[in-house]
């Protein structure tokens, strides 16, 4: 009896930590909700190898950290100095390359061999926006590496993305990570905080192939595909966050997503009450449609509101929305992509549903373009009750995973 017992207590925790992790993701039509209740299943959506605490692939095994080793990770990556010199004289994409070699010089044999995988799709779908304890990731966890090697990492991360804007590129990533403590000590456990995230390499670094890094843990996912001399991809790109309200570290105030949802509560509340009627969906959506898993599966019709029927001022409040997103990149690669969706901006749509101020449960803001695709899903909360949060998607129709489906 007793023998029983402590086999089922572990495997009954198990599976309840599984099914609050997220309220999520999948749905097998994105011309539909991905689920109206807001209560979709909790899993391993990449379709990979792994699962729920599973143990596929090359690092895919769960993921655990201590609260005092992911506030150590915080604490050394939280300030934007990059202390590489080696890589100083180049630029572009040959100081990605640089840094990216400079960061692996630094790994031993066992941790070079996780974080390089060979380029394929299979391995840049392996991301979630669940705990990676609860869904696989492949690569390097971050607890795993020393004070030197998580310098490299840093160092290339700073290349990578927009620096000094609060809650926006570099400090939105650490902002995530920061929340992802307090989730750790709000009772969510080891399985979340910042030594839980995973980078992996997938492909060869150069400036003359086609290759990804990839930077994903629960709430963020962030891929960076090139291809030749450029970057060539940078979705899907994930972002949410728990708790909405403003967590602190190190002397620093994060609120990651706030502004993302001003932005949206600005554009849905600028529009006209006809407006408002041609951009509502008549469904609710209680989580985004197109999260992990989901690849390729844009709607055939758009839907909602077209852009280019708006004033001057309301297209701009649609590109604001946009540039949150787009302005995490570093400024080269993202006004590259900026200037391809303002082009297209006539002919992009918005819709939502819910509330126009998104301050509740199950309100829902849409952007469709020729080429981007962005979604806001307010839902419950799951660690920090009585709270909703936000997740929030930015995919590509043709640029996603850098074009490789």
């Amino acid at each position: 009896m007793t023998r029983s017992f402590s086999i089922f207590m572990p495997l009954l925790g198990f599976f309840m930590a599984t099914f609050i992790a997220c309220q999520d993701h999948v749905t097998p039509d994105p011309d539909t909700p991905a689920d109206s209740t807001g209560t979709g299943m909790p899993g391993d959506s990449s379709g990979g190898p792994g699962g729920p605490g599973g143990n596929g692939g090359p690092g895919g095994n769960g993921s655990s950290a201590s609260v005092e080793v992911s506030k150590a990770i915080t604490a050394a990556m939280y300030t934007m100095t990059m202390t590489n010199t080696s890589c100083g004289g180049a630029t572009g994409l040959a100081k990605v390359v640089c840094l990216t070699q400079a960061f692996q010089a630094t790994l031993s044999d066992s941790l070079l061999s996780a974080v390089q995988l060979p380029y394929s799709l299979a391995n840049a779908q392996k991301w979630s926006n669940l705990p990676a304890g609860l869904s696989a990731r492949y690569g390097i966890n971050q607890a795993s590496l020393d004070e030197t090697q998580r310098t490299a990492f840093k160092d290339l991360m700073l290349a990578l993305l927009a620096l000094n804007v609060t809650d926006e590129g570099y400090d939105e990533m650490i902002g995530s990570l920061v929340a992802d403590n307090v989730l750790a000590v709000s009772g969510g456990g080891t399985t979340y905080g910042a030594g839980n995230f995973y980078v992996s390499i997938i492909g060869t670094p150069s400036t003359t192939g086609l290759w990804e890094l990839l930077f994903t843990g629960h709430h963020y996912t962030q891929p960076y595909t090139f291809n030749g001399t450029a970057g060539t991809g940078y979705t899907p790109a994930f972002r949410a966050i728990e708790p909405t309200y403003a967590v602190s570290e190190n002397g620093k105030t994060y609120q990651p997503m706030e502004q993302e949802r001003l932005a949206f509560a600005a554009l849905l509340t600028s529009l006209s009450s006809s407006e408002q009627a041609a951009a509502k969906l008549s469904s609710s959506f209680g989580d985004v449609v197109l999260g992990p898993g989901q690849d390729w599966k844009f709607p055939a019709t758009k839907v909602g509101l077209k852009v280019g029927s708006l004033t001057a001022d309301k297209q701009a409040l649609v590109l604001n929305a946009i540039k949150l997103y787009v302005n995490d990149l570093d400024p080269t690669s993202a006004a590259a992509v900026l200037t391809k969706y303002t082009n297209e901006l006539p002919d992009t749509y918005i819709s939502y549903a819910g509330n126009t101020s998104v301050t509740a449960a199950n309100d829902y803001i849409r952007i469709d373009g020729p080429s981007v695709w962005i979604e806001f899903s307010y839902q419950g909360g799951v660690i920090i009750k009585n709270m909703p949060h936000p997740h929030s998607v930015w995919r590509d129709h043709t640029t996603d995973y850098g074009g490789t489906k």
